[in-house]
């Protein structure tokens, strides 16, 4: 027997009346009223991040290039992740701009597509890679390392990590480009369970955020070529 699964919104719905959606709205936590009003799915016994996608979701727009950039980098073989940072110093704002999400592949595939983004960004990497082995033992740091990326360890401290993320997500100060969709899928997923534990799985963007969140301070501006010329008005006398 065939079946499918449609997502439906109140919207979609003829017999509930607007009188009937605001009074259900109003009885819902914030964390469950995109599943309860859009149908966007939502597991577990708890978001880690109660907050509306609305909230955070931007339209992507042409940052300036004084804003300092950095990247967070969650590695393995299932799934690696890296999710890009820029941040406006004078609000306080970072903005999550680019993200590269795949699995079963190598470094050396990882790597291009991370240094096709801007070579000069500073990446926070999973410390726990500095352990994992492969081809022929070398580190992964290393091997990443070897491929030309700029890497820190990030500070893997998990709940004060969660907690820098939530912070800025609840003041406005973390903001999401809407063509992060694989951002968004583990956003919308990621939980608890019952006994309060984080469910490991598919949080390798979450992981990746709270990587960058944390090692923010090492953000840098690009670099100004050394060829580089600055534009000058030509002096209205001579032309030059």
């Amino acid at each position: 027997m065939s079946r499918a699964v449609i997502m439906c919104s109140w919207d979609e719905v003829p017999h509930l009346s607007e009188s009937d959606k605001q009074r259900l709205t109003s009885s819902l936590p914030p964390h469950q009223q995109d599943a309860r009003i859009k149908g966007i799915p939502s597991l577990g016994a708890g978001a880690i991040y109660p907050i509306s996608e609305e909230e955070i979701m931007i339209e992507p727009f042409q940052m300036p290039r004084y804003y300092p950039r950095i990247y967070g980098l969650d590695v393995g073989w299932n799934k690696t992740a890296a999710i890009w940072g820029a941040h406006d110093l004078d609000a306080d704002i970072l903005y999550l701009y680019s993200e590269h999400y795949r699995g079963k592949a190598e470094p050396s595939v990882h790597s291009t597509s991370i240094k096709a983004r801007g070579n000069w960004i500073p990446g926070e990497i999973d410390p726990a890679a500095a352990g994992s082995g492969q081809k022929d033992g070398e580190k992964l740091i290393e091997i990443y390392e070897g491929e030309g990326l700029h890497l820190n360890k990030a500070n893997n401290v998990v709940e004060a990590g969660i907690y820098a993320v939530y912070e800025r997500l609840c003041t406005g100060r973390l903001k999401v480009f809407s063509t992060l969709q694989s951002w968004f899928k583990e956003y919308r997923l990621y939980r608890r369970n019952e006994d309060g534990k984080i469910v490991k799985e598919n949080d390798h963007a979450m992981d990746a955020t709270r990587y960058l969140v944390m090692g923010i301070q090492n953000a840098i501006v690009q670099p100004i070529p050394k060829n580089h010329q600055p534009y000058r008005p030509a002096d209205p006398v001579t032309g030059y």
